[in-house]
């Protein structure tokens, strides 16, 4: 029969007495540090549990800027302000300013409030400086 012998030179049941010993040990100090009773040995050198929460963000609402049909502004001043304020190609510009020209209304884009009020903003005083009467206005998506 071999007997083992512990890495400290211990028998077996005296190393297992100083394990049960070390884990009463340090189950006691933690059940304190759970409940907030244990000041840690040094300053500064405790320890905590820090639960780190992604704070939930909401996507900004979406508006759709719109152009509308007018009997006086020039379908070619229509398509300038596509491609200028809008960075729409020709062939995309043109489709737009038909679907204006046909169903009274088109859609230039989809965009984040600001972005939106801002691009209305600029088309509309684009259009007054060259005294054209077009409207342009914004609605939630």
């Amino acid at each position: 029969m071999s007997t083992y012998i512990g890495a400290s030179g211990e028998e077996p049941e005296k190393g297992m007495k100083l394990v049960a010993k070390v884990r009463g040990a340090v189950n006691t100090r933690m059940a304190r540090m759970q409940n907030g009773q244990d000041g840690g040995n040094a300053p500064g050198r405790g320890t905590a549990v820090i639960t780190r929460t992604k704070p939930k963000t909401k996507k900004p609402s979406l508006y759709r800027v719109l152009i509308l049909n007018d009997d006086y502004t020039p379908m070619e001043f229509v398509i300038h302000i596509l491609e200028r304020f809008f960075q729409k190609d020709r062939e995309t510009a043109t489709r737009i300013m038909l679907h204006v020209h046909n169903h009274g209304v088109g859609e230039c884009g989809v965009y984040t409030f600001e972005v939106a009020e801002t691009k209305v903003s600029q088309v509309m005083d684009f259009a007054r400086q060259n005294q054209h009467p077009l409207q342009c206005v914004m609605e939630k998506k």
